[in-house]
C-alpha cells in the first residue's frame, strides 16, 4: 500500500494560510504578514516561505504587488483576482456562475499600452453572473501574446478552466505589472447585451498589464465591474 508523500514545509505554510483566507481570518483588505514575519512564525527559511506563497498565488488566492498595490474591493473585503471575486461573492450568499464567451486566436483589438494593434494574441472573454437573474457582475477580456503552444486551447479549452495555468504551461509567469482604473460613463449596447444589463449604465473599468521577470508583456486584461458591488482601494 502506497502512502501519500509527506507534506513539505512550503505546502504546510500554504495550507495554513489558505485556511485563514477561506475562513475569513484574513479578510477586509488584510495584507499577508511580511516574509520576515512568516519566517519567524513558521520557523523556516525565506525561500521556503516564498515557495509557500507561490502555491497560494498559483491558486489565485493572493497576488503580490510591488510598490503601490491596487485592490478591487467588494463589501469592504479586498479581493485580488477573478477567483477571489467569485469566492467572496459566494461567501456573501450570492450564487455566482461563470461562462467563457470566447477563446480565439485573433489580432489585438484592445487599446493596450505595449501590445500593438493587430498583433497576434490568444483572446479569452468571460463573465461572472448572478445565477438567480443571469445579470453579469463582471466582464473580463484577456489578451495574451500568441504562442504556438496555445493551439490546442482553441479546441480543448483552458487548462483546468484557468487562464493563469494555461499561461504557466507555456512559461508565461507574471512578475510585475501596471493597473489602471476609471469609471466607464456608459455601457455600450453590445456589452449591455452580453451582461444582461441596461445600455448606458456606468461601470468600473480596470485595465491590467503584466510582465515577466525579463520585462516582456505576458498578459493584458480589461474588466468591467458592477460599481454597486465593487470599488477600488489603493494601499501605499
Amino acid at each position: 500500500m502506497r502512502h501519500p508523500a509527506p507534506e513539505s514545509k512550503a505546502e504546510r505554510i500554504a495550507r495554513i494560510l489558505e485556511g485563514e483566507i477561506r475562513s475569513g481570518t484574513l479578510s477586509d483588505g488584510a495584507v499577508l504578514s511580511s516574509e520576515n514575519s512568516l519566517v519567524r512564525r513558521f520557523e523556516v527559511s525565506r525561500s521556503t516561505v516564498r515557495k509557500g506563497l507561490g502555491i497560494l498565488s498559483s491558486k489565485g488566492l493572493i497576488e503580490t504587488k510591488v510598490g503601490i498595490g491596487s485592490f478591487v474591493t467588494f463589501g469592504g473585503d479586498v479581493i485580488d483576482s477573478q477567483a477571489g471575486w467569485s469566492l467572496a461573492l459566494a461567501d456573501k450568499g450570492t450564487r455566482i456562475g461563470a461562462r467563457i464567451l470566447r477563446i480565439a486566436r485573433m489580432g489585438m483589438d484592445l487599446d493596450a499600452p505595449d501590445l500593438p494593434p493587430g498583433s497576434d494574441v490568444l483572446a479569452v472573454d468571460r463573465i461572472r453572473f448572478r445565477e438567480e437573474t443571469g445579470q453579469a457582475l463582471s466582464l473580463e477580456r484577456a489578451r495574451v501574446p500568441w504562442r504556438e503552444g496555445f493551439a490546442p486551447v482553441l479546441q480543448a479549452g483552458l487548462t483546468e478552466g484557468s487562464l493563469s495555468k494555461t499561461m504557466a504551461a507555456q512559461g508565461l509567469i507574471p512578475a510585475s505589472g501596471e493597473e489602471w482604473a476609471n469609471v466607464l460613463p456608459a455601457l455600450s449596447a453590445s456589452d449591455a447585451a452580453v451582461m444582461s444589463r441596461r445600455e448606458g449604465e456606468p461601470m468600473l473599468r480596470l485595465r491590467r498589464q503584466t510582465r515577466n521577470a525579463a520585462g516582456v508583456v505576458v498578459e493584458y486584461v480589461e474588466s468591467l465591474l458592477d460599481p454597486e458591488l465593487f470599488a477600488l482601494r489603493m494601499e501605499f
